[in-house]
């Protein structure tokens, strides 16, 4: 099984995101294990507790940018066993510069706010091992 970390500052999408992973029709994404984070601080002490396949990272957090945890964890900062997570952008900014910035941070995807739970699932299902 899979491990997922979403890090998500508001409640509601958080709630939204494992709704919609729970009712996935692909097996893969439907039994993933989902842990969350409201903040970059939280995030790091959620990578530091255990092996972590795919980060869903919000850009804008309480504490600062998702684009700060993108390069800690390409960098390999915070890699467990010489593995680091997958990692897919999920903001609202959707600029060409913003998805380039994303990517040259290490971020592996890139999902645009809003978007289609069909959308979700995909990129999710792409980026999971195995």
């Amino acid at each position: 099984m899979s491990t997922i970390l979403l890090v998500e500052d508001e409640d509601l999408n958080r709630t939204l995101v494992k709704a919609v992973l729970a009712r996935a029709q692909i097996a893969a994404v439907r039994h993933a294990e989902i842990i969350d984070a409201g903040s970059l601080a939280a995030a790091r002490e959620r990578l530091a507790g255990g092996p972590i396949d795919l980060v869903l990272l919000d850009m804008n957090l309480p504490d600062g940018n998702g684009l700060t945890l993108a390069r800690e964890l390409a960098a390999g900062e915070m890699a467990l066993d010489g593995k680091r997570p997958v990692v897919v952008a999920v903001t609202a900014s959707v600029l060409p510069q913003d998805r380039a910035a994303a990517l040259e941070a290490g971020c592996d995807g890139f999902l645009d706010k809003p978007y289609a739970a069909a959308d979700l699932v995909a990129v999710v299902a792409e980026h999971l091992p195995g």
